[in-house]
């Protein structure tokens, strides 16, 4: 008989870093969603605290007047075209080590907008945001009904988008987020939704 697939196993194996290793510069939700999801974020972020843009690119959709913002993701040259990381950048692949290479208790609040359903090891990466907020701090993780489908994990390839928010809600609950809460924002064109953890 054989064995049950791997819910995160992806269509494309190749490594993460040949992949994005090239630039692509591209707008994965349309205005509309993109302004919703700023003002999201400008009622969650606490003013001037230190924000982690966790799998960064060459666009973060935050509202202006933050604190310093980190951007951790795998393409150098799009990060550095992305002028909300004021902070800098790290290049980091997620897939192949969840343990961020920052210290503990570190940032006031985290996002990750439109690509948690490329991580293979989920819970093992929000632990370790968790460990990098500051007690009590947001994380924010959005998502549309788009992505790379090659390099999504078949477990959200396998369901649908109103199950999306439950998987999420669950890898939070699971790396020991509390006041887990999802929801569906206001958007015009493309549909955004939005699960929220508190550290």
């Amino acid at each position: 008989m054989p064995a049950d697939p791997d819910p995160f196993a992806r269509v494309d194996p190749t490594d993460d870093r040949v992949f994005y290793s090239f630039e692509r510069k591209v707008t994965h939700i349309e205005a509309g969603a993109i302004e919703a999801l700023r003002d999201f974020y400008a009622s969650i972020i606490p003013s001037g605290g230190r924000v982690l843009d966790l799998m960064s690119s060459w666009r973060s959709h935050l509202p202006g007047g933050l604190g310093p913002v980190t951007g951790l993701g795998m393409n150098a040259a799009e990060m550095a075209d992305n002028p909300a990381l004021t902070a800098g950048f790290i290049v980091h692949d997620l897939n192949r080590q969840p343990r961020l290479p920052l210290r503990s208790a570190a940032f006031d609040a985290c996002v990750c907008s439109v690509s948690v359903q490329y991580l293979v090891r989920p819970v093992e990466v929000w632990a370790e945001v968790r460990r990098v907020l500051k007690p009590g701090s947001p994380c924010a993780v959005s998502f549309s009904n788009r992505c790379f489908p090659t390099k999504a994990v078949l477990l959200w390839r396998a369901t649908a988008d109103a199950d999306h928010l439950q998987l999420v809600g669950r890898y939070l609950v699971e790396a020991g987020f509390t006041d887990v809460t999802g929801s569906k924002l206001q958007s015009p064109d493309d549909p955004v939704w939005v699960v929220i953890g508190r550290s």
